[in-house]
C-alpha cells in the first residue's frame, strides 16, 4: 500500500477503548490530565484511563490530589502512586497505548526514556497545564522527542511553530480545549449585576455560561447562595519581587474593608508543607498582615469550588482566568507592575481585562473583548482535535508506519543522566550516582545557568522583548524543580 493509501486509511480509523496512562507528579498537571482525558471520556471516546503518580520533589500530595481530580471524573481507584523505579514494571504490565506525559520538562524527558525501554512502545503526548505565552525554548526542547504536543489555543499554536522554526525543533501539535475551563450554572447577587453591568465591555462578550437546562442542571437555584466573592489566584512564580507581593496583599486587605458584606478569597495551591508546580517565595500567607478583616480568607478548595461564589476573579496571570472566563464569571488581570513576558501577562492584552489594584478594591471586573477570545483559549469545540490526532497516530503504530521518536542518550555519558535523574528525583534517588552526580553537578550548573541568560538574542525571542510570543533565552525565574 502507498503511503497515501496508508494515511487515508488511518484518517477514517476510530479505536475503541484505548488504554491511556498519564504520567504525572505536580499538582497542577494532576489536575491538567485527569481533566484532559476525563474531557474526552465525556465525548463518548470510551477510553480506559489511569493516572500515574510518580514521587518526585513535587508531588501532590493526597489532600492536593483530592482537589485535584475533583470535577474531573478520575476515581480515586483510577490513581496509583509510584516510586521512580517501579515505573517501568508497571506499564510493561499495563501496556498502554498512548502515555500522556504530565509534568515539568526535565520530568517529561525523564519518563521519556522509560517508554522509550518498554517492549511495546506507546503512542507519547505532552503538553502545558494551562496558559503557555510566551512559549517558551525549554517547554519546547524538554519534549521534542513526543509524538504529538497538545496547546491550548490558536495563539499558542503559532508560537511554538515558529519557536521550533528558530531553534530547529519539530514537534507535530495538536489543539484542544483547556479541560477545565467548563461552563456550569451560577447565580450572581442583585447587589453585583448592577456592578458587573456597568464595564467598558457589554456583558455578552464574555458570557459562556449555558442554560441550565441545556445541561440537565435543574437544581434548585433559589436555595444556592448567591456569588459575591472575590477571589485572588496566587501564583508562586509571578510577581518575583517580594514588595510586589506584599502589595497585592495589601490590595487584597483594602478590597475586603471596603466591602465587609463580600469575602476576598485568597486561593492558594498548597498548604505548608506541600509542594506545587513552582517554587514559591514569599507566600502570601507570610505577607499578609496576622489580623486581618474577618471577610478576608484563604482558601485550599478546588478552583472550580472557589469559583462557584465568586463575583470576580484577581490574577496576575493565572490559567485561572480562563477558568472564570468560561463561568462567565468577570476577571482584571492586574497590570499595576507593568505588562510583560518576565510577569506572564502579555497573553491578555487586546482582551479588555488588564486593569489595577483601584479596580480591584472598586469591584470593577472585566468581560473579555469576543475577538480575543477565539484566538485565545475560547476557540470552537470542533476546532480541537487533537483526541482524533492522538487515534490516527495509535493506528500509524499498530501498522508499523509510526517511527519512535526516541530521547537520546545524555551527551555527558551516565554521569549526565545519572545528575539528570537526581535532579527530578531529588531524595527519592537513593543511587550512589545519583548522590554524586548532584554533589558535582549541582555548582557546575549554577555557573552554566549564569552564562545562559547572559546570551542575549539579537531575533526577538527574548524576555524583554514582548512584541513576539515566544523566548529564546533560559526562563528568568531560578526555579529549580529540587526543592
Amino acid at each position: 500500500m502507498t503511503d497515501l493509501g496508508m494515511t487515508e486509511r488511518v484518517r477514517s480509523t476510530r479505536l475503541d477503548a484505548l488504554r491511556v496512562v498519564a504520567i504525572a507528579d505536580a499538582d497542577s498537571f494532576v489536575k491538567w490530565s485527569a481533566s484532559l482525558l476525563g474531557s474526552v471520556a465525556d465525548a463518548g471516546a470510551g477510553i480506559r484511563s489511569h493516572l500515574l503518580i510518580v514521587r518526585t520533589p513535587l508531588s501532590a500530595s493526597i489532600e492536593q490530589q483530592r482537589t485535584a481530580l475533583a470535577g474531573t471524573g478520575m476515581r480515586p481507584d483510577g490513581v496509583t502512586r509510584v516510586s521512580f523505579p517501579e515505573v517501568e514494571a508497571w506499564l510493561e504490565g499495563q501496556r498502554p497505548d498512548v502515555v500522556l506525559l504530565a509534568g515539568r520538562g526535565p520530568f517529561a524527558r525523564l519518563m521519556g526514556r522509560v517508554v522509550d525501554r518498554l517492549s511495546s512502545r506507546p503512542v507519547v503526548v505532552a503538553g502545558l497545564p494551562g496558559m503557555a505565552i510566551p512559549a517558551q525554548r525549554g517547554a519546547l526542547d524538554y519534549r521534542r522527542h513526543a509524538d504529538l504536543l497538545i496547546v491550548h489555543s490558536h495563539r499558542e499554536q503559532r508560537a511554538f511553530a515558529e519557536l521550533g522554526r528558530r531553534i530547529g525543533v519539530s514537534v507535530p501539535t495538536a489543539l484542544a480545549t483547556l479541560p477545565f475551563a467548563r461552563p456550569r450554572s451560577r447565580m450572581l447577587a442583585a447587589e453585583r449585576v448592577g456592578v458587573l453591568a456597568d464595564q467598558h465591555e457589554p456583558r455578552s462578550a464574555g458570557t459562556l455560561v449555558a442554560d441550565p437546562a441545556e445541561r440537565g442542571d435543574r437544581g434548585d437555584r433559589s436555595r444556592r447562595e448567591p456569588a459575591t466573592d472575590i477571589v485572588f489566584a496566587a501564583q508562586a512564580l509571578v510577581p518575583v519581587d517580594r514588595e510586589q507581593r506584599a502589595e497585592i496583599a495589601a490590595t487584597l486587605v483594602r478590597a475586603a474593608e471596603a466591602d465587609p458584606n463580600r469575602r476576598v478569597v485568597v486561593k492558594l495551591r498548597s498548604r505548608p508543607g506541600e509542594s506545587e508546580t513552582h517554587l514559591e517565595r514569599d507566600a502570601y500567607l507570610d505577607l499578609l498582615p496576622a489580623r486581618r478583616p474577618d471577610n478576608l480568607v484563604v482558601s485550599y478548595d478546588s478552583m472550580s469550588t472557589a469559583l462557584s461564589a465568586a463575583a470576580g476573579l484577581v490574577t496576575v496571570s493565572s490559567t485561572a482566568a480562563v477558568e472564570a472566563l468560561a463561568l462567565g464569571v468577570p476577571v482584571i488581570a492586574l497590570d499595576s507592575f507593568g505588562v510583560s513576558k518576565s510577569l506572564l501577562n502579555t497573553v491578555f492584552v487586546g482582551s479588555g481585562l488588564l486593569g489595577g489594584r483601584s479596580e480591584v478594591v472598586a469591584g470593577r471586573f472585566r468581560h473579555p473583548h469576543p475577538d480575543w477570545m477565539r484566538d485565545n483559549y475560547f476557540h470552537p469545540a470542533s476546532e480541537s482535535t487533537w483526541w482524533d490526532r492522538v487515534q490516527q497516530l495509535v493506528a500509524l503504530r499498530r501498522a508499523g508506519a509510526l517511527p519512535a521518536r526516541i530521547v537520546p542518550a545524555p551527551r555527558g555519558g551516565s554521569i549526565h543522566e545519572a545528575w539528570h535523574r537526581a535532579s527530578v528525583l531529588g531524595r527519592e534517588d537513593r543511587t550512589a550516582a545519583g548522590i554524586a552526580a548532584l554533589t558535582l553537578g549541582a555548582p557546575a550548573t549554577r555557573v552554566l545557568s549564569a552564562l545562559r541568560r547572559g546570551r542575549a538574542s539579537a531575533d526577538g525571542g527574548t524576555w524583554a522583548d514582548p512584541s513576539t510570543d515566544f523566548t529564546l533565552e533560559p526562563n528568568p525565574f531560578h526555579d529549580s524543580i529540587r526543592r
